[in-house]
């Protein structure tokens, strides 16, 4: 559940809570600036700004703030602190952070379901402004250009897609390694009766007797990932994934035998040598030796995040050269 929906779902409850949201970060720290908790009078909480002292500190300016509200009326419904990890807090990260507390109640409900339901569809961007008591917020376009006493924020997640083709012991436990992180699964899988009768929000169970025929309808940049029954299903699905060019990743469950055999075959199918390389087998990352499904999802997964950060990396390089390109044909000067 994101930010706004679980913030919704107390005010739905007419129950009073807090967002405290990191506005800025200078040296180290341990999360990053956008990163935002949901606190609770009770003192429970949904989301993290990276623990520690810095995180029990904000909860109890939360706490404080709430109680404040719920029994004189009003209280410190919008506060911005600056806390210095080491002199203040006595972390050793040595950096500062800058956050913001807003006290949220429940007559908001209905200007904030909008953020909510705009969130359930994935990543969008607002234009903020601080006012006296509260945050205004509009959902802007993402190249909307920003004006002046205002800020940008980012809510929900731009979450990864994942066909997985096979639901067996390891795709099961992938599919649940899987779960609470930002990927998208489509869980694909031939046999009837493969799959468990309940999955997570994030996943889409398709029974298909034509396997490779689901890939054209995935978006460019997926990642393919093929763990079925059935090495020659296998073989057809990494074939034709390689043949579309335009996955971000391909990956095979097997041993290194199994990668030779599958080379061998692919360039004896006229697959050229630059296609097979982008074939990952043995999947997952190197040291863990276990063939349990918990491990090797594990495992899968560990892999599985280092390359989403390497492609998140390479698209905000290339926005970050179009952007420069944009303003040297301007005629400004980039720095």
């Amino acid at each position: 559940m994101g930010v706004w929906n679980t913030i919704c779902t107390q005010l739905a409850s007419n129950q009073i809570c807090a967002m405290v949201t990191i506005l800025q970060t200078r040296g180290s720290a341990p999360r990053e600036a956008g990163v935002r908790m949901i606190v609770l009078a009770n003192g429970g909480f949904s989301g993290t700004i990276g623990g520690g002292a810095l995180e029990w500190e904000a909860i109890a300016m939360a706490r404080v703030a709430i109680a404040k509200t719920q029994t004189d009326g009003f209280g410190p419904t919008l506060h911005q602190s600056q806390q210095a990890l080491g002199p203040d807090l006595g972390q050793c990260c040595g950096g500062s952070v800058s956050l913001l507390l807003e006290v949220i109640e429940p007559d908001r409900l209905a200007e904030l379901s909008v953020l909510a339901e705009a969130e359930k569809a994935g990543a969008f961007e607002t234009e903020s402004k601080i006012k006296v008591s509260r945050v205004e917020r509009s959902i802007i376009a993402a190249d909307d250009p920003a004006r002046d006493g205002c800020f940008r924020e980012q809510f929900g997640a731009n979450k990864q897609t994942l066909a997985l083709f096979g639901a067996g012991h390891v795709g099961r436990a992938l599919m649940l390694a899987l779960a609470p992180l930002d990927f998208r699964v489509d869980w694909i899988d031939p046999r009837a009766n493969a799959f468990p009768e309940v999955v997570p929000g994030d996943v889409v169970t398709t029974q298909s007797l034509d396997p490779v025929g689901e890939l054209q309808g995935l978006p460019d940049d997926a990642f393919i990932l093929v763990m079925t029954h059935s090495h020659a299903l296998d073989f057809d699905l990494v074939s034709a994934a390689l043949l579309e060019r335009r996955f971000a990743y391909v990956g095979l469950i097997g041993s290194g035998t199994k990668r030779a055999r599958f080379r061998r075959r692919l360039r004896q199918a006229g697959l050229a040598d630059k296609d097979i390389e982008k074939m990952v087998c043995p999947i997952g990352i190197p040291g863990i030796q276990s063939k349990q499904p918990n491990a090797i999802g594990a495992s899968v997964v560990a892999d599985l995040l280092c390359r989403v950060e390497q492609c998140a990396s390479v698209r905000n390089n290339k926005q970050q050269s179009l952007k420069r390109a944009g303003r040297v044909a301007k005629g400004e000067q980039y720095g």
